[in-house]
C-alpha cells in the first residue's frame, strides 16, 4: 500500500486496538480454519523459523503457538501496538508495512490472517513469500474475496480495501512454486439491528481506515435511509463478509 493510505490504515488500527479482538468474530474464525487446514494437510508439529504478518491483536498468533511448536516466531504490523502480542508469545516483533520490511531469510512458516487485502497487490506478496520460504516450508493466508462488505459497496462506500482476492487468484499467485494443500472461500453474514450498528463495528474492528467521509447528521441519516431500504428485514441489516484462504506448502 502507499504510504498515505498505510498511514490512514495503521491510525486507524491503533485507534481500534483495545477494541479489535472482541469484536472481530470473523477475522478470528477464518483464523482457526488456517490452523484447521494446516493440520489437516499434514504440517509438521514443530517449525524452527515462523513469520506472521499483520498480526494484530493475535488471533492467528496465540491459535498458531497453541497448534505448533515454533522455535523462533517473528510477528509483523504496521501498528506499534501489536509489540504486546510480540510480548505475549515470546515472539519478535517488525513493526511497519509488511512490503517494505526486511524479512527474515528463509522461514520455514509464513502465516498472516486478513491483511493482505490491505495490500495493493497481493499475488506479488504471496510471490514473494513463496520465494522467501525455506525448501518444505508451510505458507497458510487469508484475506477477503470482492464479495466482502458488498452492501457497503452498493451504497457507497469508499472503505473498501483495495486487494480483495478471490480464493482461485491466490491459487494462481504461487502455482509452480508451492504445492497447494488446501484453497477457498465462504460468504458469511454478521446481523445488526440498525445500519448505525455496522458503523460502530467497522470501527471497532477498524477496518474503516479508507473511508474518507466525515458523517454529519444528514449524511448518516441518508446512509441509513438507504442501507434498511436495500438491505433491511424484520430482523434488522447485514453485512458480508467474503473471508478466502490458502495454504500451501514447498518442496523440501
Amino acid at each position: 500500500m502507499n504510504v498515505q493510505i498505510a498511514d490512514r490504515v495503521q491510525r486507524s488500527f491503533s485507534r481500534s486496538f483495545r477494541s479489535y479482538h472482541g469484536s472481530a468474530s470473523q477475522q478470528a474464525k477464518i483464523a482457526d480454519r488456517l490452523v484447521q487446514e494446516m493440520r489437516v494437510g499434514g504440517a509438521p508439529h514443530r517449525f524452527a523459523t515462523g513469520l506472521e504478518f499483520g498480526c494484530g491483536t493475535g488471533h492467528l498468533t496465540h491459535r498458531v503457538c497453541s497448534a505448533f511448536d515454533i522455535g523462533q516466531l517473528t510477528v509483523n504490523d504496521l501498528s506499534p501496538e501489536a509489540a504486546e502480542t510480540a510480548t505475549a508469545v515470546g515472539a519478535d516483533f517488525l513493526c511497519g508495512d509488511a512490503k517494505t520490511v526486511e524479512w527474515p531469510p528463509q522461514p520455514n512458516l509464513v502465516i498472516s490472517a486478513s491483511m493482505i487485502q490491505w495490500l495493493f497487490d497481493p499475488e506479488a506478496f504471496l510471490q514473494k513469500a513463496a520465494n522467501a520460504l525455506a525448501p518444505g516450508g508451510w505458507l497458510a493466508v487469508s484475506g477477503f474475496g470482492p464479495e466482502q462488505y458488498r452492501e457497503l459497496m452498493k451504497v457507497g462506500s469508499t472503505a473498501k480495501a483495495p486487494g480483495l482476492c478471490r480464493s482461485e487468484d491466490l491459487a494462481a499467485a504461487v502455482e509452480g512454486r508451492l504445492e497447494i494443500i488446501s484453497c477457498g472461500e465462504i460468504l458469511s453474514a454478521l446481523r445488526f439491528d440498525t445500519p448505525r450498528g455496522i458503523l460502530n463495528h467497522l470501527r471497532r474492528t477498524g477496518v474503516n481506515g479508507r473511508a474518507q467521509k466525515a458523517w454529519t447528521k444528514t449524511t448518516l441519516a441518508q446512509f441509513s435511509e438507504h442501507y434498511v431500504r436495500h438491505f433491511g428485514d424484520d430482523d434488522g441489516v447485514t453485512l458480508t463478509y467474503n473471508p478466502t484462504w490458502i495454504v500451501a506448502r514447498k518442496q523440501g
